[in-house]
């Protein structure tokens, strides 16, 4: 079978890793500063740390899991939507992720980056008796 040179183009292009995705949600400072940020606003901090997270499967878990998502919630970006608008099982008030390290999967998956980036703001957007917030930070 030949392929054609759009076809081979595509195949063997190289990833541009120096290129830089901006971050999806707020940079707010350290993960020191946003954690005293929202305790002062009355808010709960939840931090994930970025740092060795490399793929979509990993930073998921890691969401669940500083979330306590419950053990039937799936691990995929509709049910992280779904978990973000709900947390019912969390106390009332404003809960915020702090995403340290967002940087790390930004360069290892940049699509999960995007993808959760945006689930995350689009959750971000709901509103309820348990309000949901997400930053990233700077360490």
């Amino acid at each position: 079978m030949m392929m054609n040179a759009v076809g081979f183009l595509k195949r063997h292009a190289r990833k541009d890793t120096s290129v830089i995705e901006p971050a999806p949600l707020p940079v707010v400072g350290t993960t020191a500063q946003a954690v005293e940020q929202a305790r002062s606003e009355g808010g709960y901090p939840h931090v994930v740390d970025g740092s060795e997270l490399v793929n979509k499967r990993m930073m998921l878990c890691a969401i669940a899991a500083q979330l306590s998502f419950p053990e039937w919630a799936g691990r995929n970006l509709d049910a992280l939507y779904d978990c973000l608008i709900d947390l019912s099982w969390l106390p009332k008030g404003e809960h915020v992720l702090i995403w340290s390290g967002h940087r790390v999967l930004a360069e290892h998956d940049p699509k999960a980056y995007r993808g959760i980036g945006s689930v995350l703001v689009a959750a971000a957007q709901e509103s309820g008796e348990r309000v949901f917030r997400a930053v990233c930070t700077t360490d």
